[in-house]
């Protein structure tokens, strides 16, 4: 699949891995998208349950380019900051993501608080 994309140019391919047995139960298979992602020309992006050391293991492994983090963003709009503070972060409710709620569910999550 990911030769056949090559010839249309396509800038990059967004797979989600097969890392999630159950909510927080993950199942290892750091390879599992490896072939496809060295047959693909363009951008490589993975997802599926990585945190900030799995992601970043995956990138240095050369596995993949770049790592998508999903409900870890929705619940911490300023993920890259924690990760580059290596602070605590945000637990997701799953129940409130992806509803038709305009507030509860995207909006209602805390930044991390600054001092000055």
């Amino acid at each position: 699949m990911a030769e056949s994309l090559n010839k249309y140019g396509i800038e990059y391919c967004h797979m989600v891995e097969p890392r999630m047995k159950t909510l927080g139960e993950k199942v290892e298979c750091p390879e599992s998208l490896v072939p496809m992602g060295k047959a693909f020309r363009g951008t490589f992006i993975v997802a599926g349950g990585y945190d900030r050391g799995d992601g970043n293991k995956a990138v240095e492994e050369d596995r993949d380019d770049l790592v998508a983090y999903g409900c870890m963003f929705i619940a911490n709009p300023d993920l890259p900051r924690r990760f580059g503070l290596d602070a605590p972060l945000n637990m997701y409710n799953r129940e409130t993501i992806y509803t038709s709620d305009p507030v509860v569910g995207y909006t209602d999550y805390l930044f991390l608080e600054t001092t000055t």
